[in-house]
């Protein structure tokens, strides 16, 4: 039987409200599990949340992992499925003392952000926030990120999880739920425990715009790249000194210039120059490097290497040391043979009158280093926009659908397998 889901949008929106304002970035130089200790808070709060709605089997582990499980109320065999949303926000851009603003019924004009800094959330930039005049969203105040990514994703979750937990008219098989730290630095799969889990495929809640539906991504991998020169006092540095800054700026004209984020689209891959840090004595740039295509990303990992050891013999004075780690791989493989998942979400997003978008994803998951685990796991829109920035933000309205999207899964899962 096909039930309308009525959410409560300001519960929703004081949800997500307490969520964002609890610090919780991650921090690639530590070697911790999570990597920041700020994010045990907003851990401990969603294993709360998860207990006083209800939920069963509720666990936090010693790594901030939290689980939890929504029992079947039907009688018939459906398979277990899940819901997963990472908690922590992104190293790039500053969480501390998030101030959402709320703008109600939105007017389709510039939303000044900080006035005395003059950040404007403009559409003439930023088209996307056309497309919610009328509606109520939920920006920064341009002094921080938000937190949507991947906030959202966990508010939407456990929002969903209580609406179905109340009405019970509403069938479905075993739920399972998980909340990850240290997502936004490549990390928050690795030692998420699928056996315990108990799910048979997933799906993350961390996609952007209303719609996005998406079971494709980059294969990725960090460079560091490290040149070693020679300090001496400028006054007599003939013939003697050498400056690392001076080779790696040789180094990042070898790279091809059209090959970065901000010239590419769709399935094009990129080098991304992510950080550059250095003196006289030694420069580290940091560089990510994607592609969706195998073959085509292994390739950008030969280029970088070949360019480091043309460098190095031409310049045979200077040291260089290059390291690349791979981070994920494109889920697509794992995501193909058990499609049925991905058509699952696309009905529920139909029969809730929301225009699926399918597209790949330009960037990654938890969901891809968990399909390539052993659980399949596509990712579904959150509705957030300008993530990692002081730009970010959420319409309501999106993040309401988001959690139809859940409950509607749910019930259709169950109906398939009755």
């Amino acid at each position: 039987m096909n039930f309308k889901i009525m959410i409560d949008k300001l519960h929703l929106l004081n949800r997500f409200l307490s969520f964002v304002k609890i610090d919780t970035q991650s921090d690639p130089s530590s070697d911790n599990t999570p990597s920041t200790k700020k994010q045990w808070k907003l851990a401990n709060k969603i294993a709360e949340e998860l207990k006083n709605i209800g939920l069963s089997q509720v666990s936090i582990d010693e790594n901030a992992y939290v689980f939890g499980t929504l029992p079947s109320n039907v009688n018939h065999h459906v398979p277990t499925i899940g819901f997963i949303s990472h908690f922590d926000t992104s190293p790039d851009f500053t969480a501390n003392n998030v101030n959402p603003k709320i703008i109600q019924n939105y007017d389709g004009k510039d939303i000044i952000l900080n006035a005395k800094e003059n950040i404007i959330l403009s559409p003439n930039y930023f088209e996307e926030l056309s497309f919610y005049k009328g509606q109520t969203i939920i920006t920064t105040d341009g002094k921080t990120l938000l937190g949507a990514d991947d906030k959202a994703g966990v508010c939407e979750i456990i929002s969903a999880m209580e609406y179905l937990k109340k009405h019970p008219e509403i069938k479905h098989g075993t739920i399972k739920v998980g909340f990850t730290p240290d997502e936004e630095i490549g990390r928050g799969a690795k030692k998420f425990d699928i056996s315990k889990f108990g799910a048979e495929w997933a799906y993350t809640m961390d996609g952007s715009q209303i719609g996005e539906l998406e079971y494709e991504n980059f294969n990725a991998a960090n460079v560091k790249i490290t040149i070693y020169g020679k300090i001496v006092h400028p006054g007599y540095a003939k013939g003697k000194m050498i400056n690392s800054m001076h080779y790696a700026q040789k180094l990042i004209e070898k790279l091809p210039k059209k090959e970065v984020p901000e010239l590419t689209q769709d399935y094009q891959g990129f080098f991304h120059l992510q950080s550059i840090e250095g003196n006289v004595e030694k420069t580290i740039l940091n560089y990510l490097i994607r592609d969706h295509d195998l073959n085509l990303f292994n390739n950008r990992k030969i280029i970088i290497k070949e360019i480091v050891n043309k460098l190095s013999k031409e310049f045979n004075k200077v040291r260089f040391e290059i390291d690349i780690q791979d981070q994920y791989f494109n889920m697509k493989e794992k995501i193909v043979p058990v499609i049925h998942i991905v058509e699952i979400a696309e009905t529920a997003m139909k029969e809730l009158k929301i225009k699926p978008i399918i597209k790949p994803i330009r960037g990654g998951t938890d969901g891809s280093q968990l399909s390539y685990m052993g659980l399949p796991c596509p990712n579904i829109f959150a509705g957030g926009h300008n993530f990692h920035g002081p730009y970010e933000y959420i319409p309501l309205q999106s993040m309401v659908m988001a959690t139809n999207v859940i409950c509607k899964i749910a019930e259709l899962t169950q109906e398939r397998y009755r």
